[in-house]
């Protein structure tokens, strides 16, 4: 989208029907650049109320599914709501770790590594193409805890491996969302252009106008 500028009132309708557009279906956004903190936002602050985008087993087997990972397509015995309770347990348990990793505490990793343990996958040679070699990961879940045994594993990826001053909460104090600042200038501040940051864009604009009166 092309702005007019500054001084054009229609700067700030188009923004406002942008982040109409963005926030009109309460989905899950893969906008993190990390799936852990994907999981984090499946809470999201909407019209000013903390909405869990998670309401039954099946979004949560849909979000897994759009993450890449719902790695096991064969028939499970997963009863009732056990997928979405595990589901929930597991992102606030990441939640934790994720909060307590950027203010500097000590991580309470038992829970986490429990869900680890019980993801029961093994590695296995494949041969691709022209014979080559590669080594894959292999699920065969019969629980809800070890179908999350692949989205534990990319907590434990995070919490190891990010560079954690890049791993910031949107600037916007209206807003949940996490993100992990792979740009180049590492500058980014807010979860989305699309919406917290065109809402930025319409205070400061308001507030030059105030002040230009």
């Amino acid at each position: 989208m092309i702005f007019i500028g500054y001084n054009d009132e229609r700067f700030v309708s188009e923004i406002n029907i942008t982040m109409q557009k963005a926030m009109s279906n309460a989905v899950p956004r893969f906008l993190a650049d990390h799936t852990a903190l994907d999981l984090l936002n499946t809470v999201e602050i909407i019209d000013g109320k903390q909405c869990d985008l998670w309401q039954t087993s099946d979004d949560v087997k849909l979000w897994l599914s759009k993450a890449g990972l719902l790695l096991h397509t064969g028939k499970m015995d997963i009863q009732g709501d056990s997928l979405l309770n595990e589901a929930r347990t597991l992102r606030e348990t990441v939640r934790e770790l994720v909060e307590s990793k950027k203010n500097g505490q000590s991580l309470p990793i038992g829970k986490l590594n429990d869900y680890l343990a019980q993801s029961g996958s093994y590695p296995a040679l494949k041969v691709g193409e022209e014979g080559i070699l590669s080594i894959a990961r292999i699920y065969q879940p019969e629980t809800a805890k070890q179908l999350l045994g692949p989205l534990a594993e990319q907590a434990a990826d995070l919490l190891a491996y990010a560079d954690f001053s890049l791993v910031r909460e949107c600037e916007n104090h209206e807003c949940c969302l996490w993100f992990y600042d792979k740009t180049k200038s590492h500058r980014r501040r807010w979860c989305s252009m699309a919406v917290c940051g065109n809402r930025h864009k319409v205070a400061k604009f308001r507030q030059n106008q105030k002040d230009a009166d």
